[in-house]
């Protein structure tokens, strides 16, 4: 499963980057001090193609509905998620394609054991034979998180450059602040530890490892303590993409299902070996 493993860990290390850097960034920019509204003049690019849209995008969805700019950011969430939903399906299609040929990938990993480079450019070159023939990108799944990146970048340039989000409330939060009383951050830390806990189901148990358990509940801790500091907009952002994203995660392969199937296939195949002890001891007695 060698091959499943070294996907699942590069997606989990670009999830554990992308938090990483968005800290690094949040808090250097908390450190300056307050930003500057943002206008369509404002002088970096990012700003004025960035930053400025989605602020006057989440002003115009928040005019919509009565200027409450707490469910303007839910549903500017949604509308990410949903724009992502494609490559969601490609991923989770990749992922599926990649366990069907895990015994070819096994097979090839005897055929070429060495360590040397010859025998690991021909493993390679006969790796990306089998994932073309296949129609496999072990890379897909990485896409939605190098976008979410920068989308949640850009959240919080423009909650922190426009005075109205600034300063609007949301149910019992100010959502320029952190929430006072945690429960958003302790909502993010649970459905993100909901969302990995459930795409891991999908996945055979080999590809269970200690490592991945301790990645699982270390990024869900880790979300829940910056949950404490930051916006509490950028929280709800995290609470609602991981709240779609579990739901997605059944619509697109039940897990639940998925793990029922392949506990009937264990059954079966210990009834199988079974009934070939009860031959061999059969045919044995009869000698």
């Amino acid at each position: 499963m060698k091959d499943i493993l070294t996907k699942k860990n590069v997606k989990r290390l670009l999830v554990l980057l992308t938090v990483v850097a968005l800290a690094v960034v949040l808090t250097g920019c908390a450190s300056t001090g307050t930003l500057k509204p943002v206008s369509h003049t404002s002088g970096s690019w990012w700003d004025r193609w960035v930053i400025y849209y989605m602020s006057t995008f989440l002003l115009w969805l928040s005019k919509l509905i009565g200027n409450n700019y707490g469910w303007a950011i839910i549903i500017f969430t949604i509308i990410v998620r949903l724009i992502l939903y494609p490559l969601s399906a490609i991923q989770i299609k990749s992922t599926t394609k990649m366990q069907k040929i895990q015994p070819e990938m096994d097979a090839l990993r005897k055929k070429y054991p060495g360590s040397d480079t010859e025998s690991r450019t021909l493993l390679s070159q006969e790796t990306n034979k089998l994932y073309k023939e296949a129609g496999v990108n072990p890379y897909a799944g990485c896409l939605p998180l190098i976008i979410q990146m920068p989308v949640m970048l850009a959240l919080y340039g423009a909650i922190a450059q426009t005075p109205q989000l600034m300063t609007g409330h949301f149910m019992w939060m100010d959502l320029g602040k952190p929430d006072p009383y945690f429960i958003m951050p302790i909502l993010s830390m649970i459905l993100t530890f909901a969302s990995t806990y459930i795409s891991q189901l999908s996945m055979p148990k080999e590809s269970q490892t200690l490592s991945s358990k301790i990645m699982t509940y270390g990024m869900s801790i880790m979300v829940g303590v910056m949950g404490i500091y930051f916006q509490s907009a950028i929280v709800v952002y995290w609470v609602i993409s991981n709240l779609f994203q579990v739901v997605q995660t059944f619509i697109l392969q039940n897990p639940i299902k998925y793990r029922r199937e392949q506990e009937e296939k264990e059954r079966q195949e210990r009834e199988r070996k079974r009934q070939l002890r009860r031959t061999y001891k059969r045919l044995k007695r009869r000698k």
